[in-house]
């Protein structure tokens, strides 16, 4: 392998490539850092090594000026994301899962758009014993944020479960694969040896690891609810006779941008071709080998693959994974996909039954009259098959017997879970990043703002005769795309408190991209701009056409072919 070091695209390496070289694999002095019981942080340095091993220092933005005026530092704690390759989770590791909430991380859980838990408002003096604790459930933060493939999605509607074990089996595969081999996370949070020489650890990644965070989802179609098109690496699943025979390999997605830097841009995948079955973890390393040696590491704001793939051209990188490899992808097979949500409620398939909860914002907690968390730590108790976190931040409680149903089932009502069919087919639809009083990138409220947002909207839709029309809405704090809103058909992008960019025209089933209507907007104007909106759609909208189409063929928005026109 050529010498990472010589191979800086863009200039002189950034000082995160020099804090990455010098950590010794991912070590630094995080290990002495737990130790200081004087303050509640890490080192600056230490803080984005860890966030290689699945975790971010955070504080409570909520109490930051007044600590400051009591002259303290800030209320810091720790976000803890777990690694769970295609959401499916035991009913004992939910439970594992369930504890670490109640423990460490106040009395709440959060599923995320990468089907993961995380858990916020961690103490130092509690980091390693959470580490631990997830280790013993037979899990792992590792590679859970940081300059490596992170979480691998996969498709986990439960009318799928025909092929969903096999999907989710190569899931695992290609998961583990590109694990980063570093024992550095072994050492520091599980008490393992110290391994003096480590230089062979990371044949895929190398000592300074990727450019930028890589991500890959797997899609079953119809069905896009991992929004393959937002991945670095998105595999779409290619059935024939209803078993699965390989995949169509999409390249170079990605949710991020940069208020006020048109040069950064949320930009969809492009299909380049399809693999065989039993050659898609050899595709899957080159690729990730070509972001390695290629990718920009001067700017990481242009780190990402897309902006690799765009500067070099898409018959760029098709040519230089078919020289790695040393054969050639095949031409794509043909596909569909109809929708990127959740099928709600029980549904049966081959004898089992499945029930898809709806969950707002992925925010699991108990408050007055609903008793979510209690609810499904009862239901993890006696449930025998598995649980399953979606792309969309909904549980599925999947693989129940006939048997099993009832019991269940009375669970669900004593806890009054829902499936959310009562909501408005919008409320049903939406997604929001965590943003305020923990991530300290939020310029926005997302998670505690959007619920209320939609309770004003709810009222529109229900006097334009909407109640059921589904419209993906998504909300973020910020322009980093956590939870994907440059793919929704009404997308909030937070530009400061109370204020958001407004964004229409994204694709239904995820396939293309919104289009900037209005900027730095409050509540006010956002219902005063969307109603006539509404209404026209109403009245004007054509048989089974989307909100996404209809505002690109009414001219409220021009269609987006690219990224890279995102802006223009």
């Amino acid at each position: 392998m050529a010498k990472q070091e010589e191979l800086v695209q863009g200039g002189k390496p950034s000082e995160m490539e020099k804090i990455k070289k010098e950590s010794n694999y991912l070590r630094g002095t995080i290990a002495e850092g737990l130790e200081d019981r004087i303050t509640g942080a890490i080192s600056e340095k230490d803080n984005l090594l860890l966030k290689f091993h699945g975790s971010y220092q955070q504080d409570d933005r909520d109490l930051r000026n007044e600590r400051r005026r009591q002259k303290l530092e800030p209320a810091y704690s720790f976000m803890i994301r777990v690694r769970v390759p295609g959401g499916v989770l035991t009913p004992q590791q939910w439970l594992e899962m369930d504890a670490i909430g109640q423990n460490y991380g106040g009395n709440t859980m959060r599923l995320t758009t990468r089907q993961t838990i995380q858990f916020h408002g961690i103490i130092k003096s509690n980091l390693k014993k959470t580490m631990q604790d997830i280790n013993k459930a037979v899990m792992t933060s590792i590679a859970a944020c940081g300059d490596v493939n992170r979480n691998v999605m996969c498709n986990p509607n439960p009318y799928q479960s025909a092929v969903h074990a096999e999907v989710m089996e190569w899931t695992q595969k290609i998961n583990d694969h590109l694990l980063p081999r570093t024992k550095a996370y072994h050492e520091i949070w599980l008490d393992h040896e110290k391994v003096v020489d480590s230089r062979d650890d990371e044949p895929i990644y190398g000592e300074v690891y990727l450019p930028r965070k890589f991500k890959i989802g797997v899609a079953v179609p119809p069905t896009n609810d991992v929004d393959v098109f937002s991945q670095d690496l998105g595999l779409i699943a290619i059935l024939e006779d209803g078993k699965l025979a390989g995949f169509n390999i999409s390249v170079g997605g990605g949710m991020g941008m940069t208020h006020g830097d048109d040069t950064t841009y949320p930009q969809i995948g492009r299909v380049i071709g399809y693999s065989p079955l039993d050659k898609i973890i050899e595709v899957c390393e080159n690729i990730v080998k070509i972001q390695r040696d290629f990718g920009n590491r001067s700017d990481r704001k242009h780190a990402r693959f897309k902006y690799t793939i765009d500067s070099r051209g898409l018959d760029w990188v098709t040519n230089e994974l078919n020289e790695r490899l040393g054969w050639k992808l095949e031409e794509a097979r043909e596909y569909h996909f109809d929708h990127n949500g959740d099928r709600l409620g029980w549904l049966e398939n081959d004898g089992k039954w499945h029930f898809t909860m709806f969950i707002q914002s992925g925010r699991i907690k108990d408050v007055e009259g609903y008793e979510l968390m209690t609810g499904l730590r009862e239901i993890a108790k006696v449930h025998k098959g598995d649980f399953r976190v979606t792309g969309n931040q909904n549980v599925i409680i999947a693989n129940v017997s006939a048997k099993e149903k009832a019991k269940i089932n009375e669970l669900i009502k004593k806890y009054g879970l829902t499936d959310g069919k009562h909501y408005t087919a919008l409320k049903q639809n939406s997604m929001s990043c965590v943003a305020f009083p923990t991530c300290g990138l939020a310029m926005a409220e997302s998670e505690r703002y959007l619920p209320s947002l939609l309770d004003k909207l709810e009222v529109i839709l229900e006097e334009t005769g909407l109640r059921e029309e589904e419209i993906v809405i998504r909300m973020t704090g910020c322009p980093n795309g956590c939870a994907r809103p440059a793919l929704a058909e009404i997308g909030f992008i937070g530009k400061a408190p109370g204020k958001y960019n407004l964004y229409l025209g994204g694709g239904f089933a995820g396939e293309r991209l919104n289009k900037l209507y209005k900027e730095n907007i409050g509540e006010e104007e956002i219902l005063d701009t969307l109603r006539p909106i509404f209404e026209s759609y109403a009245k004007e909208r054509q048989e089974n056409e989307h909100f996404g189409d209809y505002v690109i063929r009414a001219g409220i928005v021009k269609k987006v072919e690219n990224g890279m026109d995102f802006h223009s």
